[in-house]
């Protein structure tokens, strides 16, 4: 154990402070820009893979339903499961990762465009998948998989050009030191010295990961965490200081607040421009983040509904985090795997209006159907709907004589006129035979308009 602490405060202390850097307070850290690559990237997979995959029932909390609220349908589930006695431990043998092929997974989210991917290195549940110093045999190198699957992905996808991400849970339900620290009203910190600290610095210090993730922060202050202790270390001396990223998870009042970019609440939607980069966080499965054997179709997002999450996000300015449980033998199933792809065909021919993009003067229509993007001078408007005449108002762009309006996928340019009052209307072709006429939002590129 005292391996991780000595490594963490020999790597919390640097070269001495000097002019130009970062102290621990959040007015300081704040101030930090947020590095570009960020809101250039637009699109991003989560990966929410554990221990919990093995039951696969539920949600990823099925440890603290189980144990901590007792609830009766997860008592049961146990009961009628699993032999009698069978503790939460019992499962992480069974989380092989057998079919775990980290270059297909890279492949199929370079397929689903994304240009970076957030895997859970760390859960609620304490289980962490790579060999923490500080996690004896509950983590996926000395048991379960036996394989340091951070280590693996992240491998994979460097080699595909897409940045890496990580996920870390600051606190974990029922480890001892965090119920005593719990129990003192946070007035001690064995467990933040102990464990989530000293993990937090060897992910940075072995995976060197371009964004962190940070969640489980919502029961303690910053002084309880060393949020800005570690933030201070990771912006002045880190070995990616200049360019990873981090969320807002890092005290009991710092979402929406304090941090990098904002996450918020999962799935936000802030319904208007917010003034801070933030990124929506969403699941193909809308009840679960963990793999759940007994889901239902009824209960997963389509593409169309994938399609207007993200349009909708970018418009406002925010990033795109789509979310997939694989299994506990580490396969996406085929149904995640069909709606990846399916976002990835759609920005194969819509991405120019998403990635790079800027929020445009007006986010979306009074009608709700067209939303606005912008890139330089060139303006997009995403509609999801296809006018059944094939004309389109739009009210918001005011047109010029040198005003240009082409469909993305479609060759040729659009006729247009000024529409009565204000805006210009233009005359869609007929959808053809064709992948056009089937996806859901289609972009135009408006040059030559205010």
């Amino acid at each position: 154990m005292a391996a991780g602490p000595l490594l963490w405060l020999a790597a919390a202390l640097g070269p001495a402070a000097a002019a130009g850097r970062y102290s621990p307070d959040w007015g300081s850290l704040d101030a930090r820009p947020l590095p570009a690559w960020f809101d250039r990237a637009k699109v991003g997979v989560f990966v929410h893979w554990g221990v919990f995959s093995v039951p696969a029932w539920g949600s990823e909390w099925f440890w603290w339903h189980w144990r901590g609220e007792r609830r009766a349908d997860y008592e049961r589930f146990v009961r009628q499961r699993y032999p009698p006695a069978t503790a939460y431990a019992d499962f992480a043998p069974r989380f092989t990762a057998h079919d775990f092929q980290p270059r297909r997974w890279a492949r199929l989210f370079q397929r689903a465009g994304a240009r970076y991917v957030v895997l859970t290195t760390k859960h609620h549940e304490g289980f962490t998948n790579w060999g923490s110093p500080v996690s004896w045999n509950w983590n996926s190198v000395d048991t379960g998989p036996h394989r340091d699957l951070v280590g693996e992905l992240g491998q994979a996808l460097r080699e595909s050009n897409i940045r890496y991400g990580l996920y870390h849970s600051l606190l974990e339900w029922f480890n001892p030191l965090y119920l005593a620290d719990k129990e003192s009203g946070f007035k001690t910190q064995n467990f933040v010295l102990k464990k989530t600290m000293p993990e937090l610095y060897d992910l940075v210090l072995k995976y060197k990961p371009d964004l962190i993730w940070s969640d489980g922060d919502w029961e303690a202050p910053d002084s309880y965490w060393n949020s800005t202790s570690f933030l201070a270390w990771l912006y002045n001396d880190s070995p990616v200081k200049d360019t990873v990223v981090v969320n807002d998870r890092w005290c009991n009042n710092c979402s929406c607040h304090h941090g990098g970019y904002y996450n918020c609440a999962d799935k936000y939607k802030p319904g208007t421009l917010p003034a801070h980069k933030w990124e929506m966080c969403s699941s193909i499965d809308k009840l679960s983040w963990g793999y759940r054997s007994n889901m239902h179709i009824d209960e997963l997002m389509d593409e169309a509904s994938i399609i207007e999450e993200l349009v909708k996000t970018v418009s406002f300015g925010g990033n795109y985090l789509l979310n997939v449980g694989p299994t506990k033998e580490g396969v996406i199933a085929p149904i995640f795997e069909e709606r990846l792809l399916a976002l990835g065909r759609w920005l194969d021919t819509n991405g120019e209006a998403i990635y790079e993009s800027k929020p445009w003067r007006v986010q979306v229509e009074d009608t709700g159907t067209v939303w606005y993007t912008s890139k330089g001078p060139v303006v997009y408007a995403i509609f999801l709907v296809w006018p059944q005449d094939n004309v389109l108002q739009l009210s918001s762009p005011t047109p010029s004589p040198a005003t240009q309006v082409s469909l993305l996928g479609f060759a040729g340019a659009l006729q247009w006129q000024k529409a009565p009052g204000k805006g210009l209307l233009l005359t869609l072709p007929p959808l053809p035979p064709s992948p056009l006429s089937t996806q859901p939002g289609w972009a135009l590129r408006l040059q030559g308009v205010q």
